[in-house]
C-alpha cells in the first residue's frame, strides 16, 4: 500500500508541480468485507451509493490483494513487507510484536514528510504475551508514527491486557482507556465517523494522513438505529450500509472544508469474508455465523483464512478529483504492500 500511495502522489506531483502543498490522504480499511459486498463490485442487496460514487469519480482495482486474515494484513499494510518476514505467521499466534520498533511504518513515512497522522479504529498489531494479548506502548499507534489514536487494540470481543489489566474490547484514546469494555457495536461506526470528522477539522493547516480502520463488518456485528434492519442483507448489510454513510460524511466534510480536490481517498478491506459454511457449526447444529452475518466473495472461490482469491482478493476504490480520471477500472495486480 505504501508503494501505491507513493506512486499516486508522485504521479500527481508531475501533473501538478505548481502546487506547493502535499495532498491529504484518507485510507478507509474495513474488516472482513467480501469482494462482492459493494454495489460497484456487483452487490445487488447491499446499497453503497457513496462508495459507488467514489468509483464513478475515481478508479476501481479489480485484482487488489490483501492477506487472508486481519492482523497479518495490517502488518503488511503498515510496513510494506511480507508478514512472514516480520515473524507474523498468523492471526492468533503468540508472536504478535509486529510492528517491531525498528520497522518503518506508513505513518512514520507520512509523519517524516510533514503530515499530521491519525489512526481512528482497529489497530490489531503490537500485541504479545501468553494468555490475553498485552498492549505494549512501544508497538502501539502513538509509538509507530500516529500523532493521534482513537480505537480498539484488537478485534471485536477480544480480551486484551492494558497495563496488565484484562479488558474485553476496550476503546483507547492515545494511551488512555476511555471505554473499558464495549457492550454493543451498534454505535462504533458513527463514533469513529464523528472522531474522524472532528480530527480533520482540527488539522486543515497542514497535510494530513487519516487511517480510518473500521471494526465492522467483523463479527459481532452492529449498526445504529438509522441502519438496523434497513438493508436487504440482514445485520451484515446494515453494517456495510452504515460504513457507506460514513464514507459519504467524510466526502461531504472534505467538500465543505474546500479540501475535496486536494485529498486522495482510498477504500479497501483487510481480507475476504467469513462465510456460513466455513465458520463451523454450534452444538445445536446451527451455523456459528448465520448467512446474513457473513459476506460474499462472488464470483471468487474461498473465504477469510483461505489462500483462494475469495480470502485475499478485496475491493479497492480510490478517488482524487482532478488527479485520478473518473470511471477507470484496472485489472492490474496490486496489493496492500
Amino acid at each position: 500500500m505504501k508503494r501505491i500511495l507513493i506512486a499516486l502522489i508522485g504521479l500527481a506531483s508531475l501533473v501538478s508541480a505548481a502546487e506547493s502543498r502535499k495532498p491529504n490522504i484518507i485510507l478507509i480499511f474495513t474488516d472482513d468485507q467480501g469482494y462482492n459486498d459493494l454495489g460497484c463490485f456487483g452487490s445487488k442487496k447491499i446499497k453503497t451509493p457513496n462508495i459507488d460514487r467514489m468509483a464513478a469519480e475515481g478508479v476501481r482495482l479489480t485484482s487488489f490483494y490483501a492477506q487472508p486474515v486481519c492482523g497479518v494484513s495490517r502488518a503488511a499494510l503498515m510496513t510494506g513487507s511480507y508478514p512472514i518476514r516480520l515473524a507474523e505467521p498468523g492471526n492468533l499466534k503468540r508472536l504478535h510484536t509486529v510492528p517491531h520498533p525498528q520497522e518503518v511504518t506508513m505513518a512514520e513515512v507520512m509523519k517524516s514528510a510533514g503530515y499530521a497522522t491519525a489512526l481512528i479504529g482497529k489497530w490489531h498489531l503490537g500485541l504479545n504475551g501468553d494468555g490475553p494479548a498485552k498492549t505494549d506502548p512501544a508497538t502501539m499507534p502513538n509509538a509507530q508514527g500516529f500523532d493521534y489514536f482513537y480505537g480498539t487494540p484488537k478485534y471485536n470481543g477480544a480480551t486484551v491486557r492494558v497495563q496488565d489489566t484484562p479488558m474485553r474490547s476496550p476503546i483507547m484514546r492515545n494511551d488512555e482507556v476511555v471505554v473499558k469494555a464495549v457492550q454493543s457495536w451498534d454505535h462504533i461506526t458513527a463514533d469513529y465517523t464523528r472522531e474522524a470528522i472532528e480530527w480533520i477539522g482540527k488539522n486543515t493547516a497542514q497535510p494530513f494522513f487519516l487511517y480510518l480502520a473500521h471494526n465492522l463488518p467483523h463479527i459481532p456485528l452492529g449498526a445504529s438505529e438509522n441502519f438496523k434492519g434497513k438493508s436487504e442483507y440482514g445485520p451484515y448489510g446494515d453494517a456495510i450500509e452504515e460504513i457507506d454513510w460514513s464514507t459519504g460524511r467524510l466526502l461531504d466534510t472534505l467538500k465543505q472544508l474546500g479540501l475535496d480536490d486536494h485529498t486522495l481517498v482510498v477504500f479497501t478491506s483487510d481480507n475476504g469474508p467469513w462465510v456460513e459454511t466455513t465458520a463451523g457449526m454450534k452444538p445445536d447444529g446451527k451455523p456459528f455465523i448465520p448467512r446474513d452475518h457473513s459476506g460474499t466473495a462472488d464470483p471468487l472461490r474461498g473465504w477469510k483464512m483461505s489462500a483462494w482469491d475469495g480470502g485475499c482478493r478485496v475491493p479497492f476504490v480510490a478517488r482524487w478529483p482532478g488527479k485520478i480520471p473518473g470511471g477507470r477500472v484496472s485489472d492490474g495486480i496490486f496489493s496492500t504492500m
